[in-house]
């Protein structure tokens, strides 16, 4: 009995040392809420950091995953393509509501604390979820991608992808990551994690050594009919911002994000090398990589062009195509491939994350 009474008390000091560090902690977790955003034009309060977050779009979710908050997603929706693989252990405990657009009723049926997403198309003033307005009706606050709307404007029917007014760069991508990051109380894994992409950034970028003057690329997305007009990247998107860092130029200027240009014209321009997305969604025939590669090798306009005769070609994840945090990715292969290709003198930086 005594040696009980002996271990208890142990207990009970062991404990009672503890409870001033235990008590800084509750503190320093609830210091930061109510967290008060200005959010790409609307305020929006938390009260407390989410714990049934629903992400639309991919690179939304793959944030919200690489910040380790698998735990506090109750769903996410939205993709065209693989979650990569560091992340696909944490993305498999979290529920896909779809692939596509989740309907409103699908997502509130989440009991959603925070509704956050990559487009203005899914929650914006004509948003093909709901609008913001209408979340916050309902007692749901919204994230909107800063990617999204800083230097961004939406076309309507006529451009639905819209246009930039000012070219991205990955400082967009980096205050998303500390703002979800506060938003979730979890600040010191979004430094962290904002270092770690900066590091890379700065390691491929220095590739540009050796890069010809001269050199020139297109960027085919996909399009509506493998025949018809391609969407490919404009000047101020995530490829621009690639080509920009690697000293390339793009032969496309429109301030479009991605504009639909005939092949006559790409023909015309005739640029040494042509990028490829590469996606696991198949809305298009030419979502596919392979059938893009056979339509520019047989079609008669498309197959004289340099970067045809001589395959210049690099495949590249479509999610790297977009403002995303997979951007820095595609910068690491689109550099490898040129010194795959040689068409720099640089040796190629490591692509591993």
């Amino acid at each position: 009995m005594p040696l009980a009474l002996s271990r208890l008390s142990l207990c009970a000091l062991s404990l009672l040392l503890m409870l001033p560090a235990l008590q800084a902690a509750a503190a320093d977790a609830g210091s930061h809420h109510p967290v008060t955003l200005d959010n790409c034009g609307t305020h929006i309060t938390l009260k407390a950091p989410p714990q049934r977050a629903v992400s639309i779009g991919q690179n939304t979710t793959e944030i919200l995953l690489s910040l380790g908050l698998a735990d506090r997603m109750a769903a996410s929706a939205v993709w065209i393509g693989d979650v990569p693989e560091n992340l696909k252990a944490a993305n498999d405990r979290v529920p896909r509501l779809s692939s596509g657009i989740p309907g409103l009723e699908s997502v509130l049926g989440q009991n959603p604390d925070l509704v956050a997403a990559q487009f203005e198309t899914d929650i914006g003033p004509r948003g093909r979820i709901a609008s913001r307005e209408q979340f916050a009706s309902l007692g749901v606050p919204t994230y909107l991608s800063p990617t999204d709307c800083v230097g961004r404007l939406y076309g309507g029917d006529t451009n639905p992808d819209g246009a930039r007014t000012r070219a991205f760069d990955m400082s967009l991508v980096y205050r998303e990551i500390q703002e979800l990051a506060e938003i979730f109380n979890v600040s010191a894994r979004g430094v962290d994690l904002v270092e770690a992409l900066r590091a890379r950034e700065a390691r491929a970028a220095a590739a540009d050594a050796g890069m010809p003057a001269d050199l020139s690329m297109v960027w085919w997305f996909s399009s509506a009919e493998l025949s018809g007009d391609a969407w490919v990247a404009g000047q101020f998107g995530a490829p621009g911002y690639i080509m920009k860092k690697l000293g390339v130029h793009n032969i496309i200027k429109s301030q479009e994000e991605w504009p639909a240009v005939s092949w006559e014209r790409i023909a015309e321009a005739d640029p040494d090398v042509i990028v490829l997305g590469r996606m696991t969604r198949r809305n298009f025939p030419a979502d596919d990589v392979a059938q893009k590669i056979d339509f520019l090798e047989h079609d008669p306009v498309t197959r004289e062009m340099r970067a045809v005769r001589e395959h210049h070609f690099i495949v590249l994840d479509a999610q790297a195509m977009n403002p995303t945090l997979r951007t820095l990715e595609g910068l690491e292969i689109v550099a490898n491939g040129l010194s795959r290709l040689r068409l720099t003198g640089a040796s190629a930086p490591d692509e591993t994350p």
